[in-house]
């Protein structure tokens, strides 16, 4: 063998050996199904919606950005620029988990811009911002501002506005180059409302939207159907309500068009409530011009919170009851409420004091009242005497009884009068206590909260008619002090003639109230408990300071003077005068038509 043909071998051996050390192998391509498990979260700025490109190759990653305040914390992303998370910090779910109004998996914004090549949805896109996770004083504020780049070099910028104290939220919008002029931004609102009370049918009975235009207006409420609402009219700020908190948006300037709502439930969903959807357009032009400006409301439908949003009528969020009663609770019972609130830390003895109040201020209708039944007690054995002697001619009954009362100056309605005027509290009570975030989880005596029904005895099954599963010891408190109080009031008050039977009504009607009540908070029946006691107690020591002796012989001394015509009749003596005079005359043509019929 040739000695240079020796070495040429050696030398390419060694050249393949070498060649298989020194060069790296190829790698080969990953699935594409482990691509999308282990690379990291990145897009390009180019993705959305409709699929319009924009000029920009960055990739952004998706970032969060947290913002911690006295009341609130909340969590921004910059995949859309929107907020993920809002949570309540002072707030808790009623299973004592942390309270979010904007929930991760829960809450989805929808934000679609049209431009000359098409609709951008927004919240598609990845923003890019300078700002950094802060928490901040309760004087001090921060400002995110997220922006991005879409086709043509239009840019567009979301601006929040977070301050130290509060639950208020500035946002604005603004984008920049040519936008369809005819055209709106159309933002959608989609949002799962969590369980944030313990009663999931009383939750969906009362989970709402509400909307402004020149009025107040709500979204249908039902435990089990699905709702929709639309309206052409100008909505100023509308609120995804819960039984207890609001998450809202209200337009600064230029108010939200073609609103949509639409509430839809899953009666066997154990987690959700309701699913919100709120649609709302919103004029091009006002973004274009840096006008597009509103605030978020992520806090308590507290009256003395919502009270002080510069909003039209945002306060009527919390509901205080029909028109004719709503003064009652906004100027007197809510101020007394929030007054005594500064002095007593235990809701229960506050709801006492609020009784002793109310009961105080009320002592002049309750003596006039019993006064009245005093009198009625008195000319008692006189009534009985012309049912007696009147018993097969009711009018004739009715016409003695009419003078009886001319001859002595008694008005019968006189004892119904101031009972009547306290009823609008009472009524206002009803509307008030169910709306008082005040009165959530605070506990007293046996119940847990007082903001909702006390579960004394779980049943183990469901009893209609308002009972549940349960029997409330406050409510059983209430029905057996108003029968109590009707048995008291029985023993004073003449019965009365009529149809009715009203002695027997007045043990029927507690029965009824305690199917009624018995899943309404305990605070409302606890209240009326206790009303029932003080006011037997303020009638108990009225009786010993009134001398029935003494008003018998006024009313002997009005008769004389009625008889003889020395004393002036009272408007109401009037009223009977005229009443007996027709009833006198009418008689008569009865009489005379009977008489005339007979004759033929």
């Amino acid at each position: 063998m040739d000695k240079n043909f020796v070495i040429g071998l050696v030398l390419i051996m060694l050249m393949l050996i070498g060649y298989q050390i020194l060069v790296p192998k190829p790698v080969e391509p990953t699935p594409v199904a482990e691509v999308k498990k282990t690379a990291p979260k990145a897009v390009s700025v180019a993705s959305d919606s409709s699929s319009q490109s924009v000029d920009s190759a960055a990739i952004i990653p998706q970032k969060d950005l947290v913002i911690e305040t006295r009341d609130a914390r909340v969590v921004f992303t910059n995949k859309g620029g929107v907020m993920k998370e809002v949570m309540l910090k002072k707030y808790k779910t009623y299973d004592q988990k942390p309270l979010y109004l904007i929930a991760e998996g829960h809450n989805n914004f929808q934000i679609d811009l049209p431009t000359q090549t098409g609709d951008v949805r927004l919240t598609d896109q990845f923003f890019t911002t300078d700002a950094q996770d802060r928490t901040l004083a309760e004087k001090d504020s921060a400002v995110i501002t997220y922006r991005t780049m879409l086709k043509n070099n239009q840019v567009v910028e979301q601006t929040y506005v977070v301050r130290g104290t509060g639950y208020l939220i500035d946002y604005g919008i603004k984008a920049t180059g040519a936008l369809p002029a005819n055209k709106s931004l159309n933002f959608h609102w989609d949002n799962d409302l969590l369980q944030l009370e313990n009663d999931m049918k009383k939750n969906r009975e009362v989970v709402t939207v509400n909307y402004y235009t020149d009025e107040l207006k709500s979204l249908p409420t039902s435990p089990t159907a699905n709702e929709e609402e639309k309206t052409a009219d100008p909505v100023k700020w509308f609120t995804i309500k819960h039984k207890y908190f609001l998450a809202g948006l209200i337009a600064e300037k230029h108010p939200f068009s073609n609103v949509v709502m639409r509430a839809n439930v899953n009666p066997e969903d154990s987690v959700i409530v309701k699913n919100m959807n709120v649609f709302a357009a919103i004029p091009v032009a006002a973004v274009q011009k840096g006008e597009a400006n509103f605030q978020y409301y992520l806090g308590p439908n507290e009256y003395h919170i919502v009270d002080k949003v510069k909003a039209e009528n945002f306060d009527q969020n919390v509901y205080l009851g029909y028109a004719f009663l709503k003064p009652i609770n906004k100027f007197f019972l809510v101020p007394l409420f929030n007054l005594i609130e500064g002095f007593v830390s235990n809701y229960g003895l506050l709801i006492i004091l609020l009784v002793l109040f109310v009961k105080t201020l009320l002592t002049p209708l309750t003596y006039r009242s019993y006064i009245s039944m005093a009198k009625m007690r008195i000319l008692a054995p006189e009534l009985e005497q012309i049912r007696e002697q009147n018993k097969d001619d009711l009018a004739k009954q009715q016409q003695e009884q009419m003078k009886l009362y001319q001859q002595v100056g008694v008005s019968p309605l006189s004892g119904c009068v101031p009972v009547l005027a306290t009823m609008p509290i009472l009524f206002s009570l009803f509307f008030l206590f169910p709306n008082l975030i005040e009165l959530r989880q605070q506990s007293f005596l046996w119940a847990s909260d007082l903001s909702t029904y006390d579960s004394f005895f779980k049943l183990p099954f469901n009893v209609p008619f308002g009972i549940g599963n349960h029997i409330s010891l406050f409510t059983i408190l209430m029905t057996a002090s108003s029968i109590g109080y009707a048995y008291y009031n029985n023993q004073n008050t003449p019965t009365q003639p009529g149809p009715v039977n009203m002695k027997a009504l007045g043990y029927v009607m507690p029965l009824m109230f305690m199917f009624i009540l018995n899943s309404f908070p305990a605070g409302l029946t606890f209240y009326y408990f206790v009303s029932n006691i003080v006011t037997i107690a303020q009638q108990l020591l009225i009786k010993r300071f009134v001398n029935e002796d003494k008003i018998k012989n006024i009313l002997e001394e009005n008769r004389k003077k009625n008889a003889t015509g020395e004393k002036k009749q009272s408007k109401f003596q009037k009223y009977l005068e005229k009443s007996l005079q027709a009833a006198e005359e009418a008689k008569k043509k009865q009489a005379e038509l009977e008489k005339k019929s007979k004759k033929k």
